[in-house]
């Protein structure tokens, strides 16, 4: 898994798949942010099944989907609410990790984030 650190409270990475979660909460991430739209791909597993492995593990989990290319101030607001609610670190994911990392941007340049 090839972790993109955007500042002490976000990072950014690809697909996750639920077995990959007990990682992420070791490396002592708090929230799950999924920026994938389900049904992007066949193989991806779906939010509901994140967001139940990310509960069982006691995570935080939002899924704010974004489709490419169509990023909104919106979205960066709500990230920004995400961020902010968080009790600890965030790691955002989507097919590559692009996504995410424009979505902390876009939310950091609108002055929504306090890093």
């Amino acid at each position: 898994m090839d972790i993109t650190q955007c500042s002490a409270s976000f990072s950014a990475t690809g697909q996750l798949q639920p077995a990959d979660l007990a990682e992420i909460a070791g490396h002592g991430y708090a929230t799950i942010v999924n920026n994938r739209p389900d049904g992007e791909e066949a193989d991806q597993p779906n939010s509901a099944q994140i967001a139940a492995e990310a509960k069982r593990l006691g995570l935080g989990y939002a899924y704010l989907p974004i489709v490419p290319g169509q990023m909104t101030d919106l979205e960066a607001r709500a990230f920004g609410d995400i961020m902010c609610a968080s009790d600890g670190p965030v790691l955002g994911f989507c097919r590559t990790g692009n996504r995410s990392q424009q979505l902390w941007n876009r939310a950091s340049e609108l002055g929504l984030i306090r890093d």
